[in-house]
């Protein structure tokens, strides 16, 4: 093969069974190509790791591959010597004869891909081990890991454009699936020495189904949304380890197969745990964010939160772990006043200068913003990495509608509530005034006898706990975490409160949204044309993966993705030949394991059709 894109496109069809590149792919591929400097930012599930896998395969050369997780590495590898690419991982895990077979790959020139930690990768022994082999190309992946202003920075990462020179590799290439702008300038000042050819995808993932709900019981919310859920795999966030084994262990009296992974368990326990997630189906792993970056698992059905996560971008990483083989998952996150609390006082506490705090600041008030919205998800979560899109049509606000109202005299009432005891109260304490609960602390204080004191009693305690969200996220006032959650007044809110200005709030929410699983199922059937489809033969298909994964001892994607059985069961292919038509399958894995999958195939040929895969 050659350098050119017609070989790219061979062995696109060949080697990964695909016939199409997906969108943002082959203008990256062709740079690589061609010999350019890159940074690529392309949403979680667009196929990044194919844009330096394939042109390491059409081309001479060995291709080293940046990686920040073991479990990363392993399962990419994985995944290419099933598809019969020569390739290996050098990292801590590895057994000594491992690491001796990787180093023998490497003077012989067979290897094509080399994965390496970057604690590995800056060893003098290791850059003097590939200075002598010769790299053709320098794949950092999970780029942002480099910059202070990304939410996962990585001191290891600023050595990276040191050790490039050290190894004398010329061509570089930079990828990440979330990066603003400062983000993005931090990346090409400190991995490139010329600024590279940049390629910024959207960060639209469009078979994402985006929700959220005001916190009222999370073990209740998130048992709901699980329902829908049934024997399908996902993970749920949770914000302490405490948290994360209580809900672990109370879904799991519920029936369904958890695991629960956090960075205080035992490693030997948290590998197993993981493992379990990653190799079979219908796990649902209940997580701290120590569970996340770097996890490949194609057919993760649903992400939820049970608590507000960090920032707008970590929300957007961690929802990305959905959906990955482009068919429709959903997630589903949860907010409430003791969340946005916590990780405010997360922020002033920390260690970090004032100009990253300030920068932590602003990204947590979008994420805010987002949970508030009155309009599409969609259309607020884009916006924040400047994108303009129209009402995506898939989110709760869009099928279910809310309604806004004039609240300006509502947010007045808040207000007038927040300077009359002196803007040194927090929620409770004010929603008691409003609708006038008189308690012990009330009493004390003398509020019963203040003019606002029951001026909001035509409301009850949610709908105002729901007010003073809104106009915190209109700016109107602002939380002192230090002072125990007290609010005060903005120069905005000051200027609403004298009548300068109209609020618009939420009637959270008007009216009940679409059911998510009927929705899934609309688009899932839009998604892949299943007439024909035969759910005995997909569960039979199924069946047999699952018995390859287990005796190869991998995880059942690396066999055939959903995506691949769903397609099977679907067109019924009569011969070998036909099923390279089927995406996922290319010539390895046709030899490999095509004549038993066919086998389970011909023996349903001719049955009655059972009924249709989606159900």
């Amino acid at each position: 093969m050659t350098d050119s894109l017609d070989g790219a496109r061979s062995a696109l069809k060949t080697v990964f069974g695909f016939d199409a590149f997906r969108p943002g792919q082959q203008e990256i591929v062709q740079a690589i190509l061609g010999g350019e400097n890159v940074l690529g930012v392309m949403p979680t599930g667009s196929g990044k790791s194919l844009c330096y896998q394939l042109p390491a395969i059409v081309r001479p050369g060995l291709t080293v591959v940046v990686s920040p997780l073991i479990a990363l590495m392993r399962d990419q590898v994985r995944q290419l010597q099933s598809i019969g690419v020569e390739a290996a991982a050098l990292n801590s895990a590895n057994e000594p004869e491992e690491n001796r077979r990787v180093h023998q790959s490497l003077r012989s020139g067979t290897l094509k891909l080399l994965y390496v930690a970057p604690e590995r990768l800056t060893r003098p022994d290791t850059i003097e081990m590939l200075a002598r082999t010769g790299v053709g190309l320098l794949a950092i992946d999970e780029a942002h890991c480099v910059s202070q202003w990304g939410h996962d920075f990585r001191p290891e990462y600023l050595q990276l454009g040191r050790v490039r020179d050290e190894i004398r590799c010329s061509q570089t290439m930079a990828l990440t699936a979330t990066a603003d702008a400062p983000t993005r300038a931090d990346i090409v000042e400190k991995l490139f020495r010329l600024p590279p050819r940049t390629f910024v995808r959207s960060f639209d993932r469009p078979n994402l189904h985006l929700a959220m709900q005001p916190k009222d019981n999370a073990r209740r919310q998130i048992a709901a949304f699980l329902e829908t859920h049934r024997g399908e795999s996902g993970i749920i966030y949770c914000s302490s380890r405490k948290r994360t084994e209580e809900l672990a262990t109370h879904l799991g009296l519920a029936g369904y197969r958890t695991v629960p992974y956090h960075a205080g368990m035992p490693q030997e326990a948290r590998n197993a745990n993981q493992d379990v997630f990653m190799q079979e189906d219908g796990v649902v792993v209940v997580a701290t964010v120590a569970f996340g970056m770097g996890i490949d698992k194609p057919d993760v059905r649903f992400v939820a939160h049970a608590d507000l996560p960090q920032n707008v971008e970590a929300y957007y990483q961690e929802i990305g772990r959905a959906g990955r083989d482009g068919l429709p998952a959903d997630t589903m996150t949860l907010y409430g006043l003791d969340d946005m609390r916590l990780r405010r006082l997360q922020i002033e506490e920390g260690e970090s200068s004032e100009a990253r705090k300030r920068i932590e600041r602003q990204r947590f008030n979008a994420l805010v913003a987002l949970c508030e919205s009155p309009r599409c998800r969609r259309q607020t979560l884009l916006a924040y990495f400047g994108e303009q899109s129209e009402p995506c049509g898939r989110c709760d606000l869009c099928e279910g509608g809310v309604e806004t109202y004039d609240g300006t005299v509502e947010a007045q009432k808040a207000m007038s509530a927040i300077l009359r005891t002196g803007e040194r109260f927090g929620t409770e304490h004010l929603v008691n005034i409003l609708t006038g609960n008189a308690t012990e602390a009330i009493r004390r204080y003398g509020h019963d006898t203040l003019k606002t004191f029951g001026v909001g009693k035509d409301r009850d305690i949610n709908s105002w706990r729901s007010i003073l969200r809104q106009i915190y996220a209109a700016g109107l006032i602002s939380l002192d975490i230090v002072e125990h959650g007290r609010w005060t007044l903005t120069e905005q809110g000051h200027r609403v409160l004298r009548g300068d200005g109209r609020v618009d709030l939420r009637s959270d929410i008007a009216r009940k949204a679409t059911s998510p699983r009927s929705k899934k199922r609309a688009a899932q059937a839009a998604a892949i044309d299943m007439s024909g489809g035969d759910g005995d033969l997909l569960k039979a298909l199924k069946a047999l993966r699952q018995t390859l994964a287990k005796a190869q001892r991998q995880p059942a994607y690396v066999i055939f993705p959903d995506r691949t059985l769903l397609e099977l069961a679907a067109k019924r292919p009569a011969t070998t030949n036909e099923m390279l038509e089927i995406h996922g399958i290319g010539e390895a894995k046709l030899q490999r394991y095509g004549r038993a999958f066919l086998d389970v195939v011909l023996r349903h040929r001719n049955a009655p059709t059972a009924g249709t895969a989606a159900e």
